[in-house]
């Protein structure tokens, strides 16, 4: 038989218990016939004041995820949705890589992780060579991501990170701090921006971002979500989140 509202599939979505970003805005890029299931890694809020405190707080959230993975596998999903960054990025491509195996491993499903995700946008962009990229990180999250991106074929020109100390601060950002940044960002020669963390509410500010400054900018969560999508042959054409979603 198959799940009335879920005819098409059932997204298990994996997101620390902190944030309160992830699922009301991959929700609204939901189309008709999916449905979102959602587990929360058991995450303290963190009281980052240093590289050093931050990255042991990522850690934290990098303990607990086998644990909702087990959680949200008892909904019988179809497939799985990394919403949470920062631990995707952490060792390169080859981290990003053993993380997924890990998830797929435990899981026996596919899985859409944001490192993964946002390169395949940009690939899926095409002729992006330069971007430029912000996060509410601190410096060393923010390496990280660099780090990955360069193996992945990309060269950052310039980075900012939000050092928000908690992660409930994440939320709480507002859209004239992230406007602010993102034009901060777009340097000549920039192919495309992107923002990572996705506790920051990024994702419909970045389609008029994206109007606005004639290129694309990529948010973490729709990036996500659309990898999503797209692997399952899910050709729905969503609007208000950017050409990703309308366009590829």
């Amino acid at each position: 038989m198959t799940d009335v509202l879920g005819w098409r599939a059932l997204f298990g979505v994996l997101g620390p218990s902190t944030n309160t970003v992830v699922q009301p805005e991959f929700d609204d890029m939901r189309p008709s016939g999916i449905t979102n299931h959602y587990s929360r890694i058991s995450t303290p809020d963190a009281n980052a004041v240093s590289n050093e405190t931050f990255m042991n707080a990522t850690q934290v959230i990098a303990e607990n995820v086998i644990g909702a993975v087990d959680s949200v596998m008892t909904c019988s999903p179809d497939y799985l949705v990394m919403g949470m960054s920062a631990i995707t990025f952490y060792g390169g491509l080859k981290g990003a890589n053993q993380f997924e195996r890990e998830i797929v491993g435990r899981s026996g499903l596919g899985v859409s992780i944001g490192s993964h995700s946002v390169a395949s946008a940009l690939t899926a962009y095409g002729n992006i060579k330069k971007v430029g990229l912000l996060s509410p990180y601190f410096p060393a999250a923010n390496e990280q991501v660099k780090n990955y991106l360069e193996e992945a074929g990309y060269s950052v020109i310039k980075d900012l990170c939000l050092k928000c100390a908690r992660w409930t601060d994440i939320a709480k950002v507002t859209e004239e701090i992230m406007c602010e940044k993102i034009r901060e960002l777009n340097t000549e020669g920039v192919d495309a921006l992107v923002q990572v963390g996705t506790n920051l509410p990024m994702a419909k500010l970045a389609a008029s971002l994206e109007i606005e400054l004639d290129k694309p900018v990529v948010a973490i969560n729709t990036a996500t979500y659309w990898h999503a999508l797209r692997a399952n042959h899910i050709d729905d054409r969503v609007e208000g989140f950017g050409s990703l979603l309308v366009d590829y």
